[in-house]
């Protein structure tokens, strides 16, 4: 059985959930879905497995999708857990993808706006007579954002 679905958003957990979404609004164009959000109480509680849950965020409108496109949803919990190092390669969801008309210029956006960089930009033949060029970086609190160009 297939589950009847679609697409809606990716959350990113943020230290500072304002300066996040400052950051992919400035560099890569989100715009603001409002309300912002502000949960706490039982129902927050029983949803998180947490006691005395709070968060707080926004949903970001994701470039390129029209006005009833997938978010990124940016949230900031009063109580974060440490975080393990910022690697490509570690278990779970591994970056957020955006195409790019200039991969360096684009990297030299993102690194200006408080990014950093993981690697260089590269560019690979996919095997279907196309080429890709991309690079990954981090946002400014480390989480993976690729940057890609098709040819």
């Amino acid at each position: 059985m297939t589950i009847k679905a679609r697409y809606v958003h990716t959350n990113l957990i943020a230290a500072d959930w304002r300066a996040l979404a400052a950051f992919y609004a400035s560099v890569f164009g989100c715009r603001p879905v409002p309300p912002e959000r502000d949960f706490r109480g039982p129902a927050l509680d029983a949803g998180t497995g947490l006691r005395g849950a709070h968060l707080a965020g926004v949903h970001l409108r994701l470039p390129g999708h029209g006005p009833d496109g997938p978010t990124l949803e940016i949230f900031g919990y009063d109580e974060v857990e440490d975080r393990s190092a910022t690697a490509v390669n570690r278990p779970g969801f591994g970056h957020i993808a955006f195409a790019v008309d200039d991969v360096t210029a684009a990297r030299d956006e993102v690194l200006a706006a408080g990014g950093s960089a993981l690697g260089e930009v590269v560019t690979l033949a996919t095997g279907d007579g196309r080429m890709v060029t991309w690079c990954y970086l981090t946002d400014p609190e480390g989480n993976v954002v690729e940057l890609q160009s098709w040819s």
